[in-house]
């Protein structure tokens, strides 16, 4: 965790503020903010486009947590034996192999129920991968569309648009319960979790550094995407959602709180997934590293399949999988209010402010309608492509851009004096400081590193052809190249003689009356 708090310090918090001001200062989306400093406004039109690959695999993940939460709603989750018609003969379920045993089970048992050059796959696995995706051997093989998770992807989509229908007035009142509810689910998990055999050995695993991978590039890179991830940095989202603020909110102290509850909530997570994962290797008798995984592994195949250890296993596993929903919903509603709010700027006529929830309603459309294709059997593998690729390497890249735009471009004097006029004093030596230096260089570093340490993408034992790797560097580049591309454009449109007039034109802030800020307030709340 030593890499996640430095990339915490010294940039989730520095960014989130600086997104948070941004947004507050202009009042505007992603789009309009780049006022400021026209020849970046493709930074903006960056942070759409991950937030639309974001919105359309975010809510394809959502969907699933819904179908294993109506999954849960039997006596017997579906996924605790084997023996069922999507088993396998590799099949070696925990409470199968245990079930005539009490204590954990003997060493020569592991070698048969853990090691997988044995093919030995789990009850969970099984019925994660041959029933729920019935997953195709390769992502080009997209096979026929999976019905139930088609039916709750549309489920999805229509509870965010609900709860979007009225804009942030609506989704501000959901958010209460959305944001609030999880800590109760997680604090019922913990209390369950901690009074498990094992629990201290996998929170031991959770908290020991591995101080060999410290030097790793990738370990830093990830480190930062999930800052970038947990925190919202260059989605366009934090922005968006700052830019209802009043005026003189005092988004320092808020940004502050926010970073450190955040990330603590999902130290606080790491404390309750851990201690049923070590309650799981005890009740094997193996190290919590040969159960621990990542990503689907973990929400869908090792925790479910920790469950299924505990008495009323039912229950856990519908508080597990709501809690996954509320968390997925609150980020969704961000996303899909990112885009929405940018549309609604960029028009900024009457015609459009009076038919927002119709640009709601068609966003929320095209977007189940480009999920579809992440519900068929090759579609985990199109979601895991979007999620390395899409939404990775691009949120580092923008975020670092931005940084570079505001603090050298529109220069960092005019910018602490935009703050100080907002909150009324300038931003605290520490921020200054990380806009200017740290931040930028340690994310240019971080690239620099992760392009030099480059591995391919791989799900499980299954390579991503070249094909399927292009397409996804390809993605990545979508967002990126608009930032150049709409420079471009704007030094091609500038007033200018020479090429360095044109420039001088584009980079240009067009409104720097501070009246005229203000205008822009009482348009935004009316």
């Amino acid at each position: 965790m030593f890499p996640y708090f430095i990339m915490l310090v010294f940039c989730g918090i520095p960014l989130f503020f600086m997104e948070l001001s941004f947004g507050q200062f202009a009042s505007q989306g992603c789009l309009g903010v780049w006022k400021v400093c026209p020849i970046f406004k493709g930074v903006g039109c960056g942070m759409m486009v991950v937030s639309t690959y974001i919105g359309i695999y975010y809510n394809v993940v959502i969907c699933v947590a819904f179908y294993y939460f109506f999954a849960s709603m039997t006596r017997v989750l579906p996924w605790t034996y084997c023996g069922n018609a999507w088993n396998t003969g590799d099949c070696a379920g925990v409470l199968d192999a245990a079930s005539n045993r009490s204590g954990p089970l003997p060493t020569h048992n592991f070698t048969r129920l853990l090691n997988h050059t044995l093919k030995r796959t789990s009850p969970s696995e099984e019925y994660w991968r041959r029933y729920v995706l019935q997953l195709s051997d390769d992502i080009g093989q997209l096979g026929e569309v999976r019905l139930p998770l088609l039916g709750c992807l549309g489920v999805s989509w229509v509870v965010v648009f609900l709860c979007l229908i009225k804009g942030v007035k609506s989704s501000g009142k959901v958010v209460y319960f959305t944001a609030t509810f999880p800590y109760v689910v997680l604090t019922i998990l913990f209390v369950r979790g901690i009074t498990l055999d094992g629990a201290v050995s996998g929170i031991t695993y959770y908290l020991m550094p591995q101080w060999d991978k410290i030097l790793d590039a990738k370990v830093w890179g990830d480190a930062a995407s999930q800052i970038f991830y947990s925190l919202g940095c260059a989605w366009g989202g934090l922005i968006t959602m700052a830019s209802y603020n009043k005026f003189h909110n005092n988004s320092s102290r808020d940004s502050i709180i926010i970073s450190i509850t955040n990330c603590a909530t999902s130290v606080y997570a790491g404390f309750v997934i851990f201690s049923i994962l070590g309650f799981m290797a005890h009740h094997l008798g193996v190290d919590v590293s040969r159960v621990a995984d990542h990503g689907p592994g973990l929400a869908f195949v090792a925790y479910p399949e920790a469950l299924t250890l505990l008495p009323i296993s039912p229950l856990w596993s519908i508080l597990f999988f709501f809690m996954l929903i509320l968390l997925g919903l609150g980020t969704q509603f961000c996303l899909l209010e990112t885009l929405v709010t940018a549309i609604v700027d960029e028009i900024g006529n009457e015609w459009i402010l009076r038919r927002k929830t119709l640009v709601t309603l068609g966003i929320a459309v095209v977007g189940f309608l480009l999920g579809i294709p992440l519900t068929t059997q090759a579609g985990i593998y199109w979601l895991l492509l979007m999620d390395n690729y899409a939404a990775s390497f691009s949120l580092v890249v923008i975020s670092c851009i931005m940084c570079v735009a505001i603090m050298y471009v529109y220069g960092h004097r005019n910018y602490f004096k935009d703050i100080e006029m907002m909150l009324g004093f300038p931003p605290p030596l520490f921020f200054q400081i990380c806009w200017r230096f740290f931040s930028p260089a340690i994310i240019f570093f971080i690239l620099v590193f992760t392009v030099i340490q480059y591995r391919p993408i791989a799900y499980n034992d299954y390579v991503y052809p070249g094909w399927a790797v292009a397409v996804g560097f390809l993605m990545a580049l979508s967002s990126v190249l608009c930032i150049p591309a709409y420079a471009l454009y704007r030094i091609c449109r500038a007033d200018g003689s020479t090429l360095l007039q044109r420039v001088k034109n584009a980079t240009r802030c067009l409104e720097t009356d501070s009246l005229r800020v203000c205008s822009v307030q009482e348009r935004r709340f009316g």
